[in-house]
């Protein structure tokens, strides 16, 4: 039997990238730390050319139930509390336009305008009052490889769902899994600037992050180019996550890779594309993290690791072809910025 793990590290921070940290040459001195306390992950907007058949795929297919449209746009939500928790666009190419973060008050968004100040980064939008669907207040700005990221707080809700309903749908999303040319640039910003923290590693090809007690809400992948990898979305149990499954094949919907349970996270996985290509998944069961207790692991890249069940076994070619996605140059960095170079494709580093 291979053992899962090849590394512990007290504490939360430790890994393969604790070694380095945020600690590139022109770094302000005078930054005092993480600029706000996440709450949760709140919403993902998705830019594709197939707009209008993944709104169809998402509503009829995927569970979700939309809450407005508006042209090429629509946005939906699932069981849960939030207002949405996908926004599709349409556009010329799949990319990744926004991630949402929900924070606690006005306050904390204005002190996280301040503190992003500190590390050099200028907003592209706020702090202020937030455009479309679900309004809000809160301020947007790029993260090390152009992601829009954007911090929030009176986001209008709605009223959730029943959780222990028979519908098997989505309550939310579980996580966004983001491939990145430099896994500790990206690791270093998402924890010294966001504070998020590592709950594990995988060898020193992914790494698992949370804001709250789940296991991870974002995880970064080594790939050859900045892309998003994957969206999972919250299934309430084992047995939603199961008939969801069955509903999609319903559907004629096959699932890429699963069902089948990951190491780390410990949660379930079962993995389609949507009309864009784009992967998606079902997920559910993710580890939830003690803080005073959690012991940050390196897990060993290992066939029977990705799946802990051994009923989908380790991911095809076709699956990780389609995990890499296409490049997404994203939004650009401000000039002034002290976040640390990151490497392109082709060689030097921006």
């Amino acid at each position: 039997m291979h053992d899962p793990v090849t590394t512990l590290h007290q504490g939360a921070a430790q890994g393969p990238s604790a070694q380095g940290g945020f600690s590139a040459p022109g770094t302000p001195s005078r930054a005092s730390g993480p600029v706000a306390r996440l709450r949760s992950l709140r919403s993902v907007s998705l830019a594709t050319p197939r707009s209008v058949e993944s709104a169809e795929f998402y509503r009829e297919v995927w569970g979700l139930t939309p809450m407005e449209c508006d042209g090429g746009s629509t946005w939906l939500r699932g069981t849960g509390p939030e207002h949405h928790v996908l926004e599709l666009r349409a556009a010329e190419q799949n990319a990744l336009r926004k991630i949402a973060f929900a924070v606690g008050d006005r306050r904390e968004v204005d002190t996280a305008a301040r503190r992003l100040a500190e590390w050099g980064i200028e907003p592209l939008s706020g702090p202020g009052g937030l455009d479309g669907p679900g309004g809000g207040y809160g301020l947007r700005f790029p993260d090390v490889e152009g992601r829009l990221i954007e911090l929030s707080c009176e986001v209008a809700a709605v009223t959730p769902g029943d959780p222990g309903g028979l519908p098997a749908v989505p309550r939310g999303l579980a996580h966004v899994v983001l491939n990145t040319v430099d896994i500790d640039a990206a690791c270093d910003f998402y924890t010294q600037v966001l504070g998020m923290r590592i709950s594990d590693w995988s060898e020193h090809q992914m790494v698992f992050l949370r804001c709250n007690s789940d296991h991870h809400s974002i995880a970064f992948n080594q790939a050859q180019w900045t892309s998003l990898n994957h969206v999972a979305y919250e299934m309430t149990s084992i047995d939603h996550f199961m008939r969801g499954i069955g509903r999609l094949k319903h559907h004629g919907q096959v699932p890429l890779w699963g069902p089948g349970r990951h190491g780390p996270g410990d949660n379930t996985f079962s993995y389609f594309a949507d009309p864009a290509g784009l992967v998606c998944e079902y997920t559910s069961e993710v580890a939830q993290v003690e803080e005073d207790a959690w012991l940050c692991r390196t897990w060993r890249r290992t066939p029977e690791l990705s799946d802990l069940w051994g009923t989908a076994g380790p991911p095809s070619v076709d699956v990780r072809t389609r995990m890499a996605g296409i490049p997404d140059p994203g939004h650009p960095r401000p000039e002034r910025t002290g976040l640390p170079a990151v490497s392109r494709p082709g060689g030097g580093r921006s």
